[in-house]
């Protein structure tokens, strides 16, 4: 299990992307929520969507949920 966060803030497109801990772009820690410990980025995304209409995967921790 990893623990994975939600960028506050949005990207260009509006996506919030989701991190996994230990990523080389994970937001300040002003700047993310916990989103909490899953097996895998989908499940980590699908917490996200609860709070934000527009989430996507980081393309360098969570590539299988990259979408955008």
């Amino acid at each position: 299990m990893a623990k994975y966060y939600v960028n506050k803030n949005s990207q260009a497109n509006g996506d919030h992307e989701v991190h996994k801990i230990g990523c080389s772009f994970m937001p300040e820690d002003q700047n993310r929520d916990y989103l909490g410990d899953f097996n895998n980025c989908k499940d980590a995304v699908n917490k996200a969507k609860k709070y934000y209409s527009k989430v996507n995967g980081c393309y360098y921790c969570s590539k299988d949920c990259h979408t955008s």
